[in-house]
């Protein structure tokens, strides 16, 4: 077999690396095709929800929890009243469980909604620890503020409960 001159051993090589180029882009194109198609396979997946298990655990401790909520207006009037013994009661008799209740609560909570409710329940505990201090103290000044932070962290943490719970609780 003759060899070929230098020109035709020039456009060979050409040829093939030519050839090889198409087939890795191809190959490129079919990998990124899939990994697009998988990305964004049409919303078909079901949204994050919470299970009836979860749904049921929720529901237990947030009984306890807007227990404790429900005695605020009992709470305000031993404020008001000065009543530092039977305050300090309050908080640790019926409204110790507060922060159990909500780490159970947290515990359960879908993902994306754990932080800011971990957040709000930090801050309830933090305002009960402070209404507590003062009544401690006999501190009124203090005694007020604390409530109000206290009053206003139960709100914003039943804020947190999924609908479904809000509802169920209010139809029982």
């Amino acid at each position: 077999m003759a060899a070929l001159p230098l020109s035709a051993q020039f456009a060979q090589l050409f040829s093939h690396a030519a050839s090889a180029m198409r087939r890795l882009g191809a190959l490129a194109l079919a990998v990124v095709l899939c990994f697009g198609l998988a990305a964004c396979d049409g919303g078909s997946r079901k949204a994050a929800s919470l299970s009836a298990d979860d749904i049921a655990v929720i529901e237990r401790q947030a009984e306890g929890f807007l227990a404790a909520r429900d005695r605020l207006p009992e709470l305000a009037s031993l404020v008001n009243e000065r009543d530092w013994t039977f305050t300090r009661n309050l908080i640790h008799g019926p409204m110790q469980e507060v922060g159990r209740e909500m780490l159970y609560i947290n515990q359960r909570l879908l993902p994306a909604e754990r932080a800011e409710a971990t957040q709000r329940a930090n801050a309830l505990k933090a305002a009960l620890a402070e209404l507590d201090e003062a009544a401690r103290l006999q501190d009124s000044n203090n005694l007020s503020k604390a409530y109000i932070k206290v009053a206003s962290g139960f709100g914003l943490y039943a804020q947190v409960l999924p609908a479904q719970v809000q509802a169920d609780l209010k139809q029982s």
